[in-house]
């Protein structure tokens, strides 16, 4: 289950004229277009923790907006990759308009965190597993699970099926505040983990059980932790992204009555 980079609707005004903007790298990852002295346009790339490169534009003008990604791509190593929101249809116009193409989807759900609604009430871990709260989980732990994790995930579907919209950070680092995480144990390891995002709504950004131990309840006791402990904080819903593919990840949430409020788009350009 994930900072945006889609750019506000970029359009044509009268009166602009791409031949008097000039184009700028400012540094390895800042570009900044500029027109009779004024910033009028700006861009960024970062690269994730799965090696994909993503960018973002920011102009007002769809000529501006043109020839800042154009140079850009010139200046990057493809594939590029961008998201955009589904219902802006300017900017992923604009996106394509500049070679990129769809190649995933990601629903935005709203989780309602009251045990009533979810009917997580009664749930609990499956014998000898327990549920480590949020901030409690022992950092060198949590980092060897973490590291399990993302092996299997790129042992198995790989990344490109995984969530686009997750935090740049240190190469070969992925948990940045293990104080965001809660986890389930058994005995001495850690098996499960989720993580919350504390944003003006709390987003549900991460949520995976080791492979050797799914199919057991553990994700849906997670949830039912996490959310209830956010019920009790006086939080009536929790935001998550789920993968459109990801069927099993949407009846877990769509079971609990989340309920759809938007998707995004991942774009690329090979």
């Amino acid at each position: 289950m994930n900072a945006s980079h889609s750019p506000q609707s970029p359009y044509s005004a009268p009166g602009t004229d791409d031949r008097t903007v000039a184009v700028t790298r400012i540094s390895d990852t800042e570009w900044h277009a500029v027109q009779d002295d004024r910033v009028v346009g700006s861009g960024d790339a970062s690269r994730r923790p799965d090696g994909r490169l993503f960018v973002s534009a920011d102009a007002w003008h769809g000529t501006v907006f043109d020839r800042l990604v154009a140079a850009m791509a010139a200046d990057l190593p493809e594939p590029l990759h961008t998201v955009t929101d589904e219902a802006d249809h300017d900017t992923t116009a604009a996106w394509q308009r500049a070679g990129f193409t769809a190649v995933r989807r990601e629903r935005g759900y709203l989780l309602p965190t009251d045990p009533q609604a979810t009917g997580l009430g009664p749930v609990r871990p499956p014998a000898g597993v327990t549920i480590v709260p949020v901030g409690e989980a022992e950092e060198g732990p949590l980092r060897a699970l973490d590291r399990v994790i993302h092996a299997e995930v790129e042992a198995g579907i790989g990344w490109p099926a995984m969530p686009a919209q997750v935090l740049p950070c240190p190469a070969g680092t992925t948990v940045l505040d293990p104080a965001r995480y809660a986890v389930a144990r058994q005995g001495d390891d850690y098996v499960g983990l989720l993580r919350v995002a504390p944003v003006r709504r709390p987003r549900i950004g991460l949520l995976a059980v080791r492979a050797d131990h799914r199919r057991r309840g553990i994700a849906r006791a997670l949830l039912a932790h996490a959310l209830e402990s956010m019920h009790r904080a006086g939080t009536t819903a929790a935001w998550a992204d789920v993968a459109e593919s990801n069927t099993a990840a949407t009846a877990l949430v769509e079971g609990i009555g989340a309920r759809r409020a938007g998707a995004t788009l991942e774009l690329v350009r090979h």
